[in-house]
């Protein structure tokens, strides 16, 4: 099975109801190919010479794909950029910045190649049985990033008050995607640790080299370092771990709800998880409408099933739900509210072929709307466990 073997394999549309009008938001619509949101993001605020608080925009997209998604700027130009990866399109003003509140869904036009006739027939099957019960609306490989050969999570470090562990995660832990300059920075960093005038001299300009200097400068407070981590990545890294910790409390709640032989593990970055087969009708009714509490200290949980599910998930990884908070600086949190556990495969088309790149065998092209973030690459494990 192939996935992305060319960047058209993937295809991402953004959908929105997002007022266009009047305000001092300027709107845009960002398309880019081979190229993550956040690069391109960087790229237009060299570009124009931005502040990274004038840009806003709802969510990543994924690198190797084709992406459309929105952007806006604060006073931005009233005008398109042109780059060799990505375009930005003008679309006209608004009265507030786009957040991932205003995320409608996604559109997905995805080619799964590589199949045997076998393969394509089972992916079918698969299809039928995703569009009526839905999937588990696990948080997929793309949200986890950011966690390193170490395999550990910066927020865990970071909630732990272990600041100078959390920060070694986010600036020198190495990761299977960093290319090769990166990797070779985060090489020199774990080189000469704790000899801060050391770093400073052997690194490149960039965020991580002014992170040093602080050091350099005060070279017990890790505390204050941390705080000087950009406030877009430390989101990141709380994001990943909550995430992580969603996660289990969906599996376990599968297990709870489902037969055991009606569940199959599925291999993500963070470990198998379950995947259920077919639902009865009460199963299906029950799952279409529930929603499970992203973990945090913030969370208000009544005495019940629920919250005993909670407990048990956090107390199997040695944490209790006060843990979840980061004590400094005090704009990072993490997010509150609730995930649904089920999400819906909408608007669903497909066409099985002959593969044009791998002869003698089959292409599944698909065609779906999901909902805001919710991962069509779970949709695609689920066809090819």
């Amino acid at each position: 099975m192939k996935l992305k073997r060319l960047p058209e394999d993937f295809q991402v549309e953004e959908l929105t109801q997002f007022p266009c009008g009047s305000g001092p938001f300027a709107l845009y619509r960002l398309k880019k190919r081979s190229i993550g949101t956040p690069e391109a993001i960087e790229a237009v605020l060299r570009r124009w010479k931005l502040a990274r608080r004038q840009i806003s925009y709802g969510g990543m997209k994924d690198r190797h794909a084709v992406t459309e998604q929105f952007v806006t700027i604060e006073r931005g130009p009233r005008r398109n950029l042109t780059q060799a990866s990505f375009t930005l399109l003008y679309q006209g003003q608004a009265a507030s910045s786009f957040g991932p509140k205003d995320i409608a869904g996604n559109r997905f036009r995805i080619v799964i190649r590589d199949l045997s006739e076998e393969q394509g027939r089972d992916a079918v099957q698969a299809l039928a049985q995703a569009a009526r019960d839905g999937l588990p609306n696990y948080f997929d490989d793309q949200r986890f990033g950011s966690l390193g050969e170490s395999g550990q999570f910066m927020a865990r470090a970071w909630c732990e008050s272990n600041y100078e562990r959390a920060l070694w995660l986010a600036l020198a832990d190495p990761n299977a995607d960093d290319r090769s300059p990166e990797r070779e920075q985060k090489r020199l960093l774990r080189a000469h640790w704790g000899d801060w005038p050391a770093c400073k001299a052997a690194l490149l300009r960039s965020h991580r080299r002014s992170i040093i200097t602080y050091l350099a400068d005060h070279p017990a407070d890790f505390r204050g370092a941390i705080g000087r981590l950009r406030a877009d990545l430390r989101s990141l890294y709380l994001a990943a771990f909550q995430s992580f910790l969603w996660n289990r409390l969906l599996a376990a709640f599968l297990r709870q709800e489902c037969r055991p032989q009606q569940l199959f593990d599925v291999p993500l970055r963070i470990g198998s998880v379950p995947f259920f087969r077919p639902l009865d009708d009460a199963q299906r009714e029950s799952l279409r409408t529930r929603l499970l509490p992203l973990p945090s200290a913030r969370m208000r949980l009544e005495e019940g099933p629920t919250k005993q599910l909670v407990e048990q998930v956090l107390g199997e990884l040695g944490l209790q739900q006060r843990q979840l908070r980061v004590k400094y600086p005090r704009d990072s949190f993490f997010s509150k509210g609730n995930r649904a556990a089920i999400f819906p495969v909408t608007a669903l088309d497909h066409r099985d072929e002959a593969d044009d790149l791998y002869a003698r065998r089959r292409k599944l092209m698909l065609r779906f709307d999901l909902p805001r973030g919710s991962y069509a690459t779970i949709l695609v494990k689920r066809l090819t466990s």
